[in-house]
């Protein structure tokens, strides 16, 4: 099979923020580091004085400097020192909202930095807690779905929508009340080196990447209790194109690196590179095209997840009435993946809700529709290992009973939103033109599935399979498929 030269050439850096210009100490503008007085309008004022006058760095030195929310300004870096950190102010009503609700916002602005060694703290715990209190009295209304606050309401740690050359790095991230941070319709973005620990409330998606169009993710760590790396679209008329995503390593309750759920536009030209996942509910990697969009012209190389949900998902659906999503030019190689026996995000915080039981553990899935196929896919040096033991006593599904197995074309996608599937490794379903080499599939304990089964798949070649399990069987069943090869 040949996958496009598609594959973008993504410059070694992307042009990115350099914001010159003097020093001003936070200190200058009564910015107070004792982590009681409100800063808000002081560091308002310090960052519009820096913008007016040519720009520069407002400087933060050690101590906890407490706000609500603040606007980042064209030209003007942040440098968080070691030791300095911005606290996020515990009363709901000192955070804006536009839109979303967040502690810092950047709004069609250009040029702009934080960086340091130093962190921001959004207290979201705490500030969620206070929002809920204030939603139980009637001083606020809230759709309150699950007994918390919508996620648009709680402030995140980020906001920033339509600004060019962003750096973030080096700075540590911590307790959000939503998701940590979103970048939204922004190009020539560059996150590096930065610390992400937010485990505080629910929705704590680590990054959110949406609609952007080059954007770098490299060296960080994610540690969330929602999907730690996302690509989303919103608009439809508008796309993720030219990402990269590398050297990073990621915990999550839910997914590692995710494209999804929103996907209106789509996904164009993304390098998913040498990256590791640890302890993670779901998949270590899901496309997902649901919302009339497209994924196009994807690497995922050097994948490494221990303790994981699930390896890999790919989904079409159709969320949106009449709007089928399109997938197409996925090259997937030298991915490891060990999958958990029991909840991998046991004892975090906030888990990941058990779901779609009763099921044996999932296999990886590519799923389309009847009518749009998941096409021209490449997988080359994929390992992954099972515990197995699958109980033949859940709901199961016959190898001749394959049409029993619910399209779900509007759901939620999740690894395992069809409930049992008829295999332990690998399900293909309504795919074609799949290409497969080196692929070892083991699995610890007896499981009385099958190890790769492939329902309405087309122009499929796996080449060097090696399934190694206790029960000796045939290791591929296909149904209503044509131009399947294993060798």
């Amino acid at each position: 099979m040949h996958i496009k030269k598609y594959l973008f050439i993504l410059l070694l850096s992307l042009p990115f923020a350099i914001v010159s210009g003097k020093d001003y100490p936070a200190s200058l503008f009564n910015i107070y580091s004792d982590g009681v007085t409100l800063n808000t309008r002081s560091i308002q004022y310090a960052l519009d004085y820096i913008h007016n006058n040519g720009g520069g760095r407002l400087v933060f030195h050690v101590g906890r400097y407490l706000t609500g929310s603040v606007y980042l300004r064209s030209n003007v870096s942040v440098e968080l020192k070691e030791g300095a950190g911005l606290i996020g102010a515990l009363n709901p009503w000192e955070y804006d909202r536009k839109g979303w609700t967040a502690l810092l916002f950047g709004l069609d602005q250009e040029n702009i930095a934080i960086t340091g060694k130093g962190y921001i703290d959004g207290q979201g715990r705490e500030v969620a807690r206070n929002f809920v209190d204030v939603i139980h009295r009637g001083i606020y209304k809230d759709g309150f779905r699950y007994d918390r606050p919508e996620a648009e309401a709680r402030p995140m740690i980020f906001c920033l929508k339509g600004c060019k050359d962003i750096l973030i790095r080096g700075i540590t991230i911590k307790n959000s009340s939503s998701w940590v941070q979103t970048y939204d319709q922004c190009t020539n973005l560059w996150i590096d080196s930065i610390y992400v620990d937010s485990k505080a409330y629910w929705n704590n998606d680590g990054i959110d990447i949406v609609d952007c169009d080059g954007a770098k993710v490299t060296n960080s760590y994610i540690d969330a209790s929602d999907d730690g790396i996302c690509l989303k679209s919103h608009d439809a008329s508008k796309a993720c194109r030219n990402i990269e995503i590398s050297n990073n390593t990621i915990r999550s309750s839910a997914n590692g690196i995710k494209f999804g759920t929103a996907s209106y536009g789509g996904f164009s030209n993304v390098r998913i590179i040498n990256n590791k996942v640890y302890n993670t509910y779901r998949s270590a990697v899901t496309l997902a095209a649901v919302d009339g969009g497209f994924v196009e012209n994807v690497i995922v190389d050097s994948l490494q997840a221990f303790n994981t949900g699930n390896a890999v998902f790919l989904r079409i659906g159709e969320r949106v009435p009449g709007k089928k999503g399109r997938m197409e030019n996925i090259r997937i190689s030298n991915l490891y993946a060990g999958i958990a026996a029991a909840k991998p995000d046991a004892g975090y915080e906030y888990e990941g809700p058990v779901e779609d039981m009763p099921r044996n553990i999932s296999p990886s899935s590519f799923v389309g529709l009847p009518d749009a196929f998941i096409r021209n896919v490449e997988m080359k040096n994929i390992e992954i290992s099972y515990p197995g033991g699958g109980d033949p006593h859940f709901a199961q599904v016959p190898l001749n009973a394959l049409n029993t197995i619910p399209e779900k074309t509007t759901a939620y996608p999740e690894f395992s939103m069809f409930g049992e599937l008829p295999a332990w490794g690998f399900f293909f379903k309504h795919v074609e033109d799949i290409r497969i080499e080196n692929l070892l599939l083991s699995v610890e304990k007896k499981d009385f599935r099958t190890a790769i089964v492939i329902d309405n798949g087309h122009d499929i070649v796996i080449n060097k399979l090696v399934v190694k399990e206790p029960a000796k069987k045939a290791p591929v069943f296909s149904n209503k498929s044509t131009r399947v090869v294993v060798k």
